[in-house]
Parts: structure tokens; sequence; C-alpha cells
């Protein structure tokens, strides 16, 4: 293997047009090699409307090339396990986005796949590699809030009128609120507090088409006595923030999952201990190009990816939880 990855891209998903793909560009150790639909006209013009050299017909032919070092699935939360699964029997290692499937069970399936075989597996959780959301981990694990009691998170966007055949909206697709961002809300708690939730209560709207929690709110208990809330919507005017308050001070980041760093604008920290207030500038950063890179630098070097895709399997049990007491609440 040269100093570079060679990746292969299982979908033509707009995640990966617009976000995965142009970050593997911008990378200093990774290539996109090549990419696959199952349609190989579509497969064709996604290729080169994304400077991407090699384009499939059949996802079994992007698995079956010698050429391909690594492969990201963009694909709907569905049809990641199988498709997780047989990257695994290809023994290709694969970065696959979140959440890392339809259930911690499925989840469990996927990550023990990867182990047998010792290949490379990660889940493409991206926000956790961004300096800010380091920054604060650091910050609460450096006491900078003291004790800290509760953490609030929200993510929220609206689905376009008349966009209902969106896949998030799609039972049969997994999708629901919770699936697609509620799971930052859930993630961001686990990685500030480094506890998993010993209880947890949500309730939901589920959609009367849909069939999925459109919207959902919910409180979780961590065995240190964290008491987390979060809300999440697919029907509400975009936020994404979390905050994190102890018993000295309190931080709270306004631009937490999704900063916009095309802009090349910084993002804030707003840091409260006491009465002293700081707004603490962190430099704009592609979250998504440095967890490519994480991933294609751990398969250089043969060590493991910075997050254990255990991790993904936690966050999958604390999905089913809220999902199981919104659909009984």
């Amino acid at each position: 293997m040269s100093d570079t990855i060679r990746w292969g891209i299982l979908s033509t998903a707009n995640i990966g047009a617009k976000k995965v793909i142009p970050a593997i560009h911008h990378s200093i150790n990774g290539t996109v090699a090549a990419v696959a639909s199952r349609d190989a006209a579509k497969a064709k013009v996604f290729a080169d409307e994304n400077n991407i050299p090699t384009a499939y017909g059949s996802y079994e032919d992007l698995l079956a090339d010698d050429n391909i070092d690594a492969i990201y699935i963009p694909l709907p939360n569905s049809m990641h396990l199988e498709w997780a699964l047989k990257c695994a029997e290809a023994g290709k290692p694969t970065l696959c986005e979140k959440p890392l499937a339809s259930n911690a069970d499925e989840a469990q399936q996927m990550v023990d796949a990867f182990k047998a075989r010792n290949v490379l597996f990660a889940e493409a959780f991206m926000y956790r590699f961004h300096p800010q959301n380091q920054r604060v981990q650091q910050m609460v694990a450096d006491g900078a809030v003291g004790d800290v009691h509760v953490m609030n998170a929200t993510f929220s966007f609206r689905i376009s009128p008349g966009n209902e055949d969106n896949i998030r909206l799609s039972k049969a697709l997994a999708g629901g609120v919770l699936m697609d961002v509620g799971c930052y809300c859930i993630n961001s708690m686990r990685f500030i507090t480094g506890e998993e939730p010993t209880s947890g209560k949500a309730f939901a709207y589920f959609g009367a088409e849909s069939d999925v929690d459109e919207r959902t709110v919910a409180t979780l208990q961590f065995p240190s006595g964290v008491l987390g809330h979060l809300d999440a919507s697919l029907r509400t005017t975009q936020t994404h923030i979390y905050e994190v308050r102890g018993t000295e001070g309190r931080i709270l980041l306004p631009e937490s999952y999704v900063p916009n760093y095309a802009s090349g604008e910084p993002t804030y920290i707003h840091y409260w201990k006491g009465n002293d207030y700081e707004a603490i500038e962190i430099a704009a950063a592609d979250h998504y190009q440095i967890m490519v890179e994480d991933f294609a630098d751990a398969l250089l070097n043969n060590r493991l990816p910075r997050f254990d895709p255990q991790d993904a399997v936690h966050n999958m049990r604390v999905i089913d939880m809220l999902l199981q007491s919104a659909r009984t609440s």
C-alpha cells in the first residue's frame, strides 16, 4: 500500500457528494478512486460531476476491485448492515455513515464481523473530530464547570414542504429524527460525560403518514447523576446547540454539530465561570476532512481509528431505548 488510501464510495448519496467526497479530495492521505451505483449511467454521471475516475454499475463490482483500499458507505440506514457485512467479507476497511445500523443488534453484528476478520471499521460521526468539540470535552474533564449536573442538546431542521419522499421520513429505511439528528444529541452527551446513560424517557410526535418520530424530546440519566435533556425535529427551523452546566460554570456551543466551515469563519465556545465570561475562538475546520484523514492514517499506520466502533453500538442502544419509550408513552 502506498502513502495514499484509494477510496471507493458505495452509492451516490448526497452526503457523499456534498461533504465526504470533497473532504477526501482535500485530504493529505486519500483519493477518491471509484464510485458505485446500482445504475451504471447514474454512477457515470456522478463520477464525472465529482471528479472520480471510475464508475461501477453495481456495489459488488466496487468491492471486487483490488485497487480500492477502503470503502465509505452513505447508504440509507436500513442498508448499512447488508453492505457493511459484505465489505467485511471482502476484507475492505470501511467507514460507515451514522447511525451505524437500524438498531443496536445490527450494529453489534457489523462491529463483530470486522473484528473477526481484523479489518478496520469506524462510524462516520464527524462532529467529534472538530476542534471545538475536542476542546469542550477537555475543558469539562479539566473541571471547567465543576461537577457536571445538566446537559441540554438540540438539533432540528425543517424538511422542505413537498419533500415527503425524503428518506428520513421512511420507516422502511429506518428513518426518523432520533436516527437522523437526535443521535448527535445523544452522542454529545455520552462524549462529554464519558458515561453511558442508565435510563431514559422520550415523547415523540409520529407522522400520520410516515409513522416515524418527526419531533422528539427526551431525558437521560447518567451514573454520576448527570441529567440530560434533548430535543430533535425534522419539521422545525434549524438549530444545533448543546450546553453543559455544572457547580462552577457553564459552556454553551451554539454551532455544535454542523458549523459552516466552508465560510472560513471561526466558531466560538461560550464559557462562564461564576460571573466571568469568555468567548473562546476556534479556527474553522472541516471535520469531515479530519475524520477521513484519521481513518486513512489508521489504515496506513496499522493503528485503530480515534473512535472505537463499539461506541456506535452504545449510541444505538440509547436510540433503541428512547424509541421504545416514545412508542409506549
